[in-house]
């Protein structure tokens, strides 16, 4: 019988946690009671069980024969600040709060791949089931390699996925290199003078300097980064002022940058730098510019992302596997793993990706079809991994 037939004699069960989850959603780092639906269930299955990785995160052990690899596959857990709007009966029970990124089905087909490798050991050494806490911009996967993941838990690599909305179900995509951007930020602070609107000489406008400034920057990407490196700077806040008749004395530009290298970034921080002095020199303006590193890029590792799609190809079938989709701008903290153990996170294909079915969307929701590929994916990927050598 094939994996995935076998594995759909499962399919409800699993379905069944993931919408619990759904309609219990946690924000980062409170993701109390999801850490113990994860390690009970854990327990149950007589895997070992480590609480409080990372402040809320869980890692089970499963050991199988005698051989020393030991691979690790991680899932993560929390919800957004979203409101849903879904008016299914698994909606969130919480306003304010919803599974708006599928992390609910990441952590359901995980404890489903578990429960089938703890039935059915066909493997040699360890696997460590890494349920992560805070994805979503708090960064919990740092906070789980400051509490000693990789020491108490010496895996040689490490493997993610992402529910992927547009791609079809029962596909795969897999990239030989970079995945995701970094999700970097910068605050600009222009201070002038205040002055009445009808006399503007007698003042320093910052809404002026502003107003170059965002058109300025426009001119860092196009201008000062090689255009075969995919970069993005964008100006997404400009705060300044509150009546009509009062030229404010500051204001303030926010926004993001994104980048896939990591000296990409550097360049583009030191350029806005240099337009931020050249503009406050020509306004006369004070122009305090403040630039803070996020999630660095996602970058798969060359030989795992090739084991990864003959893994996939098995599953799926060598068809359903795109190795040449385009990378995305979007961010993700599975970065900081990869960044300490090879290793590769992979898009699993969600179906249509129109209207609600898009990430961060109000309306969204993971596509429980997508079930079995997901945990055979990782049931296949142990099997393989620690094949009986």
């Amino acid at each position: 019988m094939h994996l995935l037939d076998k594995l759909r004699a499962d399919h409800a069960e699993i379905t069944a946690i993931r919408r619990d989850i759904h309609a219990h959603p946690e924000l980062a780092f409170e993701e109390h009671r999801t850490a113990a639906l994860v390690a009970e269930r854990l327990e149950a299955l007589g895997i070992e069980t480590h609480r409080g990785i990372g402040r809320t995160g869980v890692v089970g052990v499963l050991r199988a024969g005698s051989g020393a690899r030991a691979i690790g596959l991680r899932a993560d857990m929390d919800a957004l600040p979203i409101h849903e709007k879904n008016d299914f009966t698994h909606h969130s029970r919480h306003p304010g709060r919803m599974h708006a990124c599928g992390h609910d089905g990441h952590t359901a087909m995980l404890l489903g791949a578990a429960a089938h490798l703890s039935r059915h050991p066909d493997f040699d050494g360890t696997v460590y089931f890494l349920f992560q806490p805070a994805e979503e911009g708090e960064g919990g996967a740092p906070e789980m390699i400051a509490d000693g993941l990789f020491e108490r838990f010496p895996m040689e690599a490490v493997f993610g996925l992402h529910n992927w909305p547009g791609l079809p179900l029962g596909q795969v995509a897999v990239h030989r290199g970079p995945v995701m951007a970094c999700a970097d930020r910068f605050d600009i602070e222009i201070r002038g003078h205040g002055a009445h609107a009808a006399m503007p000489h007698q003042g320093v406008d910052p809404v002026l300097a502003g107003a170059a400034l965002v058109q300025a920057l426009q001119a860092v990407v196009s201008r000062n980064v090689d255009p075969l490196d995919a970069v993005v700077l964008s100006v997404t806040q400009f705060h300044a002022g509150d009546a009509y008749n009062v030229i404010p004395e500051v204001a303030r530009i926010g926004g993001t940058v994104r980048a896939f290298r990591q000296e990409i970034r550097a360049q583009v921080e030191d350029a806005m730098q240099r337009v931020c002095a050249g503009v406050g020199a020509a306004f006369g303006a004070n122009v305090r510019f403040s630039y803070q590193r996020g999630y660095p890029p996602t970058i798969n590792s060359v030989a795992e992302a090739e084991f990864c799609a003959r893994v996939a190809a098995e599953v799926c079938g060598e068809t359903a596997v795109a190795t040449d989709a385009r990378p995305s701008m979007g961010a993700e903290d599975f970065s900081y793993f990869l960044q300490e153990k090879p290793g590769c996170y992979i898009w699993l294909g969600n179906g249509p990706g129109e209207g609600g079915c898009t990430l961060h969307n109000p309306h969204y929701d993971f596509n429980d079809e997508a079930i079995p590929f997901g945990v055979a994916y990782w049931v296949r990927l142990v099997e393989r991994w620690l094949a009986d050598a």
